[in-house]
């Protein structure tokens, strides 16, 4: 159901999307699908969605990976690869920390159990749910493109320009 809704969505989209951000978009469209098969296995057939437990989800890493390997590794060498490969796995894993730890502070006040605000701070607890991810992630991301524009004194962004569909 995932690849034939994914063919599908991707089919229908494939001209619209630029091709600096054809990878990144089919993942998320890839992970739509995974994430709406994950929930109606949950609610519907909750015995197969237990014993299938992480595999559902990782096939989103794993559709990561593969996304990476078709833009990068195959078309360099093998060390350029390698090196790649450790710079964006540490990469993600450093935005994976400072994104829990935007959750887990404002989520809950604390991080490691130590505790950050005074007890008057009452914690946002949609922080910690799944739909705080995106929001923190949209934080961070609004963080990074201010800090962005202002090292580049303020000229304008050539995303427009890379992202414009013709």
């Amino acid at each position: 159901a995932v690849l034939l809704c994914s063919n599908f969505v991707v089919s229908l989209i494939k001209d619209i999307i630029p091709s600096k951000v054809r990878i990144p978009s089919y993942i998320v469209i890839i992970a739509g699908f995974v994430t709406m098969v994950d929930l109606l296995m949950n609610a519907y057939v909750h015995d197969l969605h237990k014993v299938l437990g992480l595999f559902i989800p990782l096939i989103v890493v794993n559709c990561m990976i593969l996304g990476r390997a078709e833009s990068f590794a195959s078309s360099n060498t093998p060390f350029k690869s390698i090196v790649d490969g450790l710079g964006v796995g540490l990469g993600f894993t450093f935005a994976l920390f400072i994104l829990g730890g935007v959750r887990e502070i404002l989520g809950s006040g604390s991080i490691l159990n130590f505790t950050i605000f005074p007890e008057s701070f009452s914690p946002a607890i949609a922080m910690i749910l799944p739909p705080g991810a995106f929001i923190a992630l949209g934080f961070i991301l609004f963080g990074y493109n201010y800090i962005e524009d202002k090292r580049s004194g303020g000229q304008e962004s050539q995303t427009k320009e890379h992202c414009a569909v013709d």
